[in-house]
């Protein structure tokens, strides 16, 4: 599929706001959240800032980005319109709490509860914006049970490393943050590279020979390109990334993602003081930039069944 810019920045920066904003509810409900309110306004701000500019980004990408509210609509069959309505509901109990803590500098009883609220929120919008893509059977790289976990997994991760990041800059002591970033980081790599796996060995269910109905008659093969050169189909639906290219992007993701952001948590578990801030900030920096490299090849490597038509394999690694 073509990487589109605007729907990979979308789905970084509103998993990362809504992996902070996941992060601050529990924090809330579990009594461990300071009742800062400067440290409470940077950290909404950073919330609603990220969110909602993921959510205008998304728009872009449409043919008429006056018509988005129409999507509202179709909730009870499209998970695009179902991700609407949650990312909307989400803003009411995150702007309670948000309240409370920057104006009452509360975060404790009802505050907290509208906290917790605004967490389950988060995280079902991460979950129906993952099922956008899992819901589609004609792309089998994202019509798997990797999909959901992953999302939901970089969402928690990158969230979790924000709220290490404004806890160093702020002096917010916040019992166990460094295990969660640890811990989070960890499982959204096993995620990742469970989903590479996956995408890497799977046998596609369609085949050139299943798309025409000629398999019985042995193996198909396109006889001569139905046109003389690329269609929109094939720009938007058939984008090709070279496997030498994928890969080394894969290994740029995981150091980015993964590895710099384990290492410089660790080390700033191990120094703390200004060590300590310089290193949440470039891990929480690197991380984003290592997602958006990720997103970037979770639309590049997947192909839609159409291009079977146009002598395209589904996945290179298994011919028919």
């Amino acid at each position: 599929m073509h990487p589109a810019f605007s729907v990979i920045l979308f789905t970084t920066l509103s998993g990362a706001g809504y992996g902070l904003l996941f992060w601050l509810g529990v924090y809330a409900i579990a009594h461990l959240l300071p009742a800062d309110r400067l440290f409470g306004l940077a950290a909404m701000t950073l919330v609603f800032g990220s969110v909602s500019v993921g959510l205008l980004s998304s728009t872009f990408h449409l043919g008429h980005p006056e018509r988005a509210w129409r999507a509202f609509s179709q909730w009870r069959s499209s998970w695009l319109s179902r991700e609407g309505v949650a990312s909307m509901t989400t803003y009411i109990p995150a702007a309670i709490f948000g309240a409370g803590w920057v104006f009452q500098g509360r975060v404790e009883g009802v505050w907290a509860s509208a906290g917790l609220a605004g967490a389950v929120c988060a995280v079902l919008t991460v979950i129906c914006t993952a099922y956008i893509y899992r819901s589609l059977k004609p792309i089998s790289n994202w019509h798997n049970a990797w999909v959901v976990p992953n999302y939901v997994a970089l969402s928690a991760m990158t969230g979790s490393l924000l709220l290490a990041m404004l806890a160093n800059l702020f002096g917010a002591s916040l019992a166990g943050i460094y295990e969660i970033v640890l811990v989070a980081t960890i499982a959204a790599f096993l995620c990742k590279l469970g989903y590479w796996n996956y995408i890497d060995n799977v046998i596609p269910d369609s085949t050139p020979g299943t798309a025409t109905g000629l398999g019985r008659l042995g193996k198909v093969r396109l006889f001569e390109a139905p046109h003389t050169s690329e269609n929109y189909l094939m720009k938007e639906m058939g984008f090709r990334v070279a496997r030498k290219h994928a890969r080394k992007l894969r290994r740029i993701s995981a150091v980015l993602a993964f590895v710099l952001p384990f290492v410089l948590t660790a080390t700033g578990y191990a120094t703390g003081g200004a060590i300590a801030k310089a290193c949440m900030a470039l891990a929480a920096a690197s991380a984003l930039a290592g997602v958006l490299t990720e997103r970037w090849l979770f639309f590049a490597e997947a192909k839609h069944t159409v291009t079977l038509y146009y002598g395209r394999s589904l996945n290179p690694a298994h011919q028919q």
